[in-house]
């Protein structure tokens, strides 16, 4: 395998997949599959789940609420996908344990560095909720964040297109995929692809990060496996 211990950053708009709101769980079904299969494999995998399907705290910030409220809010629904995701993961037969930063003992454990390692190295899947615990700082940054902490060679961002555009693939025609990028190149051309500060994370630590389609059934095992799929952000070789 081309990597050994993975971060798996998802969305929650992708567990959206074609609702207007809340979760697909034929999305969660199909993650499910795909994780199953990599971690069958032997591959160490830890995911951190985003929460816009439920809210988003940018977007109740601007419409009025205080933003650290909002972003409590929005990291509170994180929790409901990492369960929700934690649910569908077991019944696919895969070991899975939930642990959130701001702390909830009866539905999950809290965020300790050390004992999420641990699982990995059992074979369990670990899923972040909570972001990183503080407001102000996005699930991208999170994802960022955990995978420095728990040492793992690459995150993934799982997303509804399969890479890097210059510009949204879905409203012109003539946009551009790239199939690399240096990290610096994202930051000075303010490429949109994760938060500047998520960026600067990978970039500081030395993972790269590969960005590809979601709802194309095997990509999670062809990206461990590095296949070259989706788009790679990181230093050139």
């Amino acid at each position: 395998m081309a990597y050994a211990r993975v971060l798996l950053k998802i969305s929650g708009e992708a567990l959206m997949g074609e609702k207007p709101y809340g979760i697909d769980p034929a999305i969660v079904q199909s993650i499910a599959k795909d994780v199953s299969t990599v971690v069958t494999q032997g591959t160490q995998l830890a995911i951190v789940v985003g929460g816009g399907n439920i809210f988003r705290g940018l977007k109740g910030s601007s419409e009025g609420m205080d933003r650290a409220t909002a972003d409590y809010v929005g990291m509170l629904a994180t929790v409901m996908n990492a369960i929700t995701l934690q649910d569908g993961l077991e019944r696919a037969g895969v070991p899975t344990r939930v642990q959130t930063a701001i702390e909830m003992k009866e539905v999950a454990e809290p965020y300790i560095r050390r004992r999420a390692i641990r699982h990995l190295e059992k074979g369990r899947v670990v899923v972040f909720g909570g972001g990183c615990g503080n407001p102000f700082f996005t699930t991208d940054t999170t994802a960022a964040l955990r995978a420095a902490e728990i040492n793992a060679n690459v995150v993934f961002k799982a997303t509804k297109v399969d890479g890097v555009y210059n510009k949204d693939p879905k409203r012109f025609t003539d946009a551009v995929r790239y199939d690399k990028l240096t990290f610096q190149e994202v930051l000075s051309k303010e490429i949109a692809v994760m938060d500047s500060t998520a960026i600067a994370l990978c970039k500081d630590n030395n993972i790269p990060i590969v960005v590809f389609n979601l709802f194309e059934s095997g990509n999670i095992s062809k990206a461990v496996q590095g296949e070259p799929i989706g788009s790679r952000i990181g230093d050139p070789n």
